[in-house]
């Protein structure tokens, strides 16, 4: 069960409205970095949740209060819409210039609500749940918790620098703040989890000894002069999983040219396709323009 209120989780005040501010806080809403991104993320994964259910619990807590970080933006966004222009003769009218509607306020907040937010993108894309992430594994879920907090809080900081307004800086401050709290909360479930090299590789459940462990910590190089990859801490010294060394290597092709069978009658192919006569035209063709790039191909 989900209780509310009629009170916000934090005071969101507009001193100038501008409707065009009202257009960019869309997109935390319904951005992919957005609060109905993270909201609906960790409500699923809650609720498939197994194992310790005070990660659960700490999932259905944080979604919850997703919710009403949505409350507060939509109502920055209505806030923001106080005396838009209904029109474009009343914006022109009031600001030849500069006017909202004809530099950039979102006319759906005209023509879709009454001035109201929407579940949608700064550029009028419903938001479509693409980007909620919610896998069953604690430790990968974990960390694409982190990754959407790091996105929200980069969208939230340019939301602050664009405007001027006390308020929304004010409230924009919170949110920041609130972002940071959750990048910090749900690393702290991986180090409790035994951290990187307890977690490492995702899944671990998976007996490593069933891959193929010659290509488990090598970078390999796709540069065709064979020159090595760019180096770092990724490529030499301990593995963070504590299990190997890192190491690099240039990557030379394993398998052989890709043989098809003929295209079977009926599957709508070409009848030249499935006539004899060698590698036929198309492969004739794919290996001119090969050997029109590679002059020395042998």
């Amino acid at each position: 069960m989900y209780y509310t209120d009629r009170l916000l989780q934090y005071p969101v005040r507009v001193e100038r409205p501008d409707p065009r501010f009202a257009r960019a806080l869309q997109q935390a809403i319904g951005g992919i970095e957005g609060e109905i991104r993270v909201c609906l993320q960790y409500f699923f994964q809650a609720w498939g949740a197994r194992g310790p259910a005070k990660y659960r619990d700490l999932l259905l807590n944080t979604a919850t209060e997703e919710i009403a970080h949505i409350e507060m933006l939509a109502t920055a966004v209505a806030l923001n819409l106080e005396d838009a222009p209904l029109s474009i003769k009343e914006d022109v009218a009031a600001d030849a210039a500069g006017g909202s509607v004809l530099n950039g306020m979102d006319m759906r907040h005209v023509l879709s609500t009454a001035l109201t937010a929407l579940p949608s993108d700064a550029n009028g894309v419903p938001f479509d749940c693409s980007h909620v992430y919610a896998s069953g594994n604690l430790a990968a879920d974990m960390m694409a918790n982190v990754t959407a907090e790091s996105t929200g809080r980069m969208l939230a900081t340019k939301l602050y620098n664009m405007t001027d307004d006390p308020g929304m800086k004010d409230m924009l401050s919170y949110l920041i703040a609130r972002d940071t709290y959750h990048q910090q909360q749900f690393m702290a479930v991986i180090e409790e989890l035994g951290g990187l090299e307890g977690n490492l590789p995702i899944p671990n459940s998976f007996p490593q000894e069933n891959e193929n462990s010659e290509f488990a910590y090598v970078q390999l190089g796709f540069n065709r002069d064979g020159t090595p990859p760019p180096a770092g801490r990724w490529s030499e010294g301990p593995s963070l999983d504590g299990k190997s060394q890192y190491s690099q290597r240039p990557m030379e092709p394993l398998g052989g040219e890709p043989q098809l069978a003929p295209p079977r009658p009926g599957g709508g192919a070409q009848t030249q396709q499935m006539t004899g006569g060698g590698e036929g035209i198309l492969g004739r063709a794919a290996h001119a323009i090969e050997d029109a790039i590679t002059p020395d191909r042998g």
